[in-house]
This record gives structure tokens, sequence and C-alpha cells, in this order.
């Protein structure tokens, strides 16, 4: 009798062995190549810390589409325009929800919950991203301008007067985020930070979402994918302490916006009409959601590309670009009157394809946030099984060259002339039913924050040598590691093209908005 049991003990140790050192979430998928790995931990050794240059040179040998072990988890990876097209557009409906990885579902998630954008595809995610929808569509961001109008004009002002109008060479990043930031602060709260009395806030914003992005990320977390990392704490302590970070400052914000609403003394703004509406269908977890969305995505896109934008527009290349931006507006806007008119309208053609450019050129989401499927999907007449994880390598699809034509030269014109009904222009904000539902604000962030730049400097580059920006996408990061780009330092000088007027467009933006200070 010994035999057969030490026979069946062998084979179910055999098993589980084998299970913990080549198993995956989900079986292999026929059809699709396959990146060999290794025990245990798949293909992260090789992916380093730079996943999306690593899968997007892997595509050149295995095709666009394959599959990667990444620990206990099995991933198929996109990586061409087409490819992400086909998959997260032709079959948005299927390719809708997320899945859950413990570093942020299970331990920065603990207390206020998921962001829409990482939220699992269920009824309460639809009726959020409903709300977040119908908040940030078109109509909506249009009345939100004011607002803008405001932060742009408070960001130039300061770097006006930092820069001793023009003689000092600055590092445009922190005006930037705080710009971004206020916007989402005060459309979600009703409150923006004041870079006066409020700086200790913006620090600990900033750092905080900075660390919490890096938690996010595909290539930061090995526990997400190896079970047994999760027995060494090190890791989950870290998650735990930003966590907590943030509680503080999100249940201050959220305190006090009740308060203020109970008073009668509230500003409007989103959370603030969800409170109000005894119609509102969103529970207090789903408020709380909102807002965590809110604020990270608000440094999230938005001062990546803006302060890169900044960046290239300053150096030798971007010079003649700078120049052309500033003729098509003076173009359009020959009375110099683009710095209020661009609060009502975008019609400088030029300076929108710009925007699309940067946005295409610094897609500051190289790896975009995983999908999971809810139904099977089709790829070369594979069928790839409901329930897969998919990576979008938005990095490789946007510098895609059987797409986009020197995907690797910076160059605006590629987007002139292009309709809105031209499809989806980039990757930097996703793609199909789960993209982000704040693109229009963004767009219109971007877009008037460059037309008053432009209008207002001529960028330089820095005085010093060694404080020019470093202009490729991945190398500008300095947290190769994050789930967004955190561009380096770098610095720029602001020259005033008439102070004069500068100083009149300020005076009138001041007047404009001081009720909103």
């Amino acid at each position: 009798m010994a035999g057969p049991i030490i026979i069946a003990a062998s084979l179910v140790i055999t098993y589980l062995a084998y299970r913990l050192l080549y198993g995956t979430d989900t079986p292999k998928i026929k059809g699709i190549p396959e990146i060999p790995g290794l025990p245990l931990f798949g293909s992260l050794y090789e992916l380093g810390i730079n996943h999306a240059l690593v899968t997007k040179n892997w595509a050149t040998k295995y095709g666009p589409v394959f599959q990667v072990r990444m620990g206990n988890r099995r991933i198929v990876f996109a990586n061409t325009f087409e490819s992400v097209k086909h998959l997260w557009i032709t079959n948005q409906s299927s390719l809708i929800s997320r899945p859950t990885l413990h570093t942020f579902h299970t331990v920065v998630s603990s207390s206020q919950g998921f962001t829409i954008g990482t939220s699992p595809w269920d009824e309460s995610c639809k009726q959020r991203r409903k709300a977040a929808a119908t908040a940030l569509n078109r109509p909506a961001v249009q009345t939100y301008m004011p607002l803008i109008d405001l932060e742009s004009n408070v960001s130039i002002k300061e770097l006006l007067h930092d820069s001793k109008g023009g003689i000092i060479d600055l590092d445009p990043r922190a005006y930037w985020q705080r710009y971004a930031l206020n916007t989402s602060l005060t459309l979600c709260y009703g409150y923006r930070i004041d870079g006066d009395k409020d700086n200790a806030l913006l620090r600990e914003i900033t750092d905080v979402e900075r660390g919490v992005s890096n938690l996010r990320s595909t290539s930061n977390n090995w526990q997400d994918y190896v079970p047994l990392l999760r027995l060494f704490p090190s890791r989950n302590n870290e998650a735990n302490t930003f966590r907590m970070r943030r509680d503080v400052y999100l249940n201050k914000l959220l305190g006090e916006l009740k308060e203020r609403v109970g008073s009668g003394t509230d500003k409007p703004c989103i959370v603030g009409n969800v409170l109000k509406d005894p119609e509102a269908k969103l529970n207090e977890a789903e408020i709380k959601s909102i807002c965590l969305t809110m604020v990270s995505a608000g440094l999230d896109t938005v001062p990546g590309n803006l302060i890169m934008g900044i960046a290239y527009l300053a150096s030798e290349d971007g010079q003649h670009i700078q120049a052309r931006a500033y003729e098509e507006t003076l173009k359009v806007y020959p009375d110099n009157d683009a710095w209020e008119r661009c609060l009502h309208e975008e019609k400088v053609p030029y300076v929108t394809a710009l925007v699309k450019e940067i946005l295409r050129f610094w897609t500051v989401i190289p790896i975009c946030l995983p999908r999971v499927s809810i139904k099977p999907i089709e790829w070369n007449g594979t069928i790839i099984p409901s329930g897969s994880t998919f990576y979008m390598n938005a990095y490789a699809a946007d510098y895609d060259s059987s797409h986009f034509t020197d995907p690797h030269k910076f160059l605006p014109e590629r987007y002139l002339g292009m309709s809105e009904n031209a499809g989806t222009p980039h990757y930097a904000y996703g793609a199909g039913s789960r993209m982000c539902v704040g693109s229009h604000l963004a767009n219109r962030e971007l877009y008037t924050a460059f037309v008053r730049l432009i209008s207002a400097f001529v960028f330089t580059p820095p005085t010093d040598p060694k404080h020019r920006p470093i202009l490729d996408c991945l190398e500008a990061n300095s947290l190769p590691t994050s789930l967004t780009i955190e561009p380096k330092e770098f610095k720029v000088g602001f020259k005033p093209r008439d102070r004069a007027m500068l100083e009149k467009w300020i005076g009138e933006s001041d007047e404009r908005t001081k009720e909103l200070v």
C-alpha cells in the first residue's frame, strides 16, 4: 500500500510545484505567441523597469499581440495602433472591465475605495462613470472655463513675476501641476489651493499622488504577480503609508465641503451638486470614488503634457514650431485678443494639432491601466477567452511607424486637416468604452494654456546648458517605474512678447475671476 500512496503524494507535490512555478490565473491561449519566461516569475526580470520599451521591442519578433507570464498572471499585450484599435475599440463592449491588483486595490484603496478608472465593471461603476461623464461632457466643460481662466492666469502671472520679466530661467513643473490640480479640486470640491497659504497641502497632494501612481504601475509591484512576495511586508507598509496620508486630505476636503453645503456657503461643484440632489443615486462610497478620481486624474495627464510641451517649444528644434503657433494664432485673432477668446472657442487649428502631437509624443501613461474581457474576443482567427487580462502599450502604438510617418519626429502638421470624425488620433487617453472620461476637460485645459503661453512668452533654452530638458518620451521620466511620466528637472526662459499687453490681459483675467479666488 505504501507504494501507491507515495506515488500519489509525489504526483500531488509535482502538480502543486508546477502550479506554483508555471501556473497562471488563466490558461495559455492557443494561437497567440507566448514570450518565454522563468519559473515562478515568468518574464518579470526581462521586462525590468521599462515595460513599454521592452514589449515594443518584443513586438518586432513576436508580432503586435502576444501573451506574457508575469508571475501567476497571464497578460495579453497589444503594441501597434491597429491591434489596439481592434481590441480596445472594435471590441470595446467586450473589453470593459478591470482586474484587481493586490497593492492598489487591496492595500492602497482599502479606505477610500477605487477610482472610476480602476474599478471592475459593475452597476456601481456604470453609475459613477455616467455621473462623471455628464459632469465632464463638452457643454459642461464650457461652463468650467472661468476656472481655467483663473488658474492659467495665476500660473502665467507667477511665471512673469518669478522670472523677473524673463531675466531668470525657471523650472515650470510646479506652476502647471498646481494649474491642473486646482482645476480638478475646484470642480470636485469647490476648493482651490492658494499658492501663498496652502503650499504645504499642494506639496503633500503632489507627493502622495506621485507615490500612489508609482504603486499603480505595471512594473513596480511584483507582489501583484507573485503572491509569495506578499509575505514580505515592506511594500505593503509603503502602500499603507501613502493610503493613510491620502486619507487625511481627502477626508478634509470632503468634510469641509459637507460643512459648506450644510451652511449654504458652498460654491457650485460636482460633488456639492450630488450632495444636494435628493434624487442622486450615488452612495457615500461612490461619492468618494468620484472625488478620488478627480484628484488623481488632475495630476495624471495634463501637467506632464503641459510641462513637456513647454520643454520642447523652448528647445532649438521647437523654436520654429513655437513661432508658427504664434503666427497662426495671430491669423485667427489679428486684434490680439486670443487670450480671452480661447476661453469661448477653439479656432486655431495649428494649436489644436500641437496639443494632439504633444499628447502623442509624450504619451504620459505608456502602459495604460489593464483591462479584463467579459466576453470572448477574436484576434486573427484566434479566440481569446473571457476573463483574459489585456495591457495596452500606448507608447508603442503612438510610435507605430506603420500608422505614423516619422513617429520619432515632433510634427504637429500630421494632425492638420484631420476632422473630429477621423477616429482616435492617439492613445494618450486610452481608447474604447473605458477611455479617460475627462478627455474633453483635459483638451480644453491644454489648448487654453498653450494659446495663452504662446501669446504671452517666447520660450528660450536655459542659459546654463546643464538645465536643458531631456526630450525623449521615456528618458525624460524621473520615475520609470511609475504609471505616469514624471518629468525630470529642467529650466526654460520665459521672455514676454509684449509686457504691457501681457499685464493688461492678466489684469482683465483678475477682474473676471475675482469672485472665484
